[in-house]
């Protein structure tokens, strides 16, 4: 699988150290950023076919695997 470096481990806490808990304010002006830098940098086209590859490629039974593991989780 390709390595992704995009996502940063940082604690749950906003700017005065707090722990925003869920619905993180500070996290989700962090993400809103980063979506809109990601659309801005026009790399969007590229990574979507990339990803296509990726899934019709040798990676893609890890990725089928992964998508099915991560869908058990989910509430229904």
């Amino acid at each position: 699988m390709s390595s992704h470096n995009h996502w940063k481990e940082e604690p749950m806490a906003g700017p005065a150290g707090k722990n925003e808990g869920e619905g993180s304010r500070t996290a989700a002006r962090a993400y809103n950023k980063d979506t809109r830098d990601f659309v801005d940098s026009g790399k969007v086209d590229q990574k979507a076919k990339e990803a296509a590859k990726a899934v019709d490629g040798a990676e893609g039974k890890a990725l089928k695997q992964a998508e099915a593991e991560g869908k058990s989780h989910r509430k229904q």
